[in-house]
């Protein structure tokens, strides 16, 4: 219980941010690669072709939770930065 909780004290919030940084940051990879699926006008690589069976099963959620965001950025508004 002690070490959960110098967890939460010490190392917690940056774990989340990190979480948080790499999911966004595989969205905007999907979108680059993929991000005709989305009506973004970008010609299929060959690399997204190569990438494609490896991404199918994600590809349903990716689409819903691109779609669902209002705008780029909007699921970081109430971060504490710079504490």
């Amino acid at each position: 219980m002690l070490r959960e909780f110098i967890y939460g004290m010490t190392s917690y919030e940056f774990v989340q941010q990190a979480l948080e940084m790499r999911a966004s940051m595989d969205r905007l990879f999907m979108v680059g690669v993929f991000g005709d699926m989305l009506g973004v006008p970008i010609l299929p690589s060959y690399y997204g072709l190569r990438l494609l069976p490896w991404v199918v099963p994600e590809i349903e959620a990716w689409k819903r939770e691109v779609l669902r965001e209002r705008e780029f950025g909007s699921s970081h508004e109430h971060h504490l930065h710079g504490l």
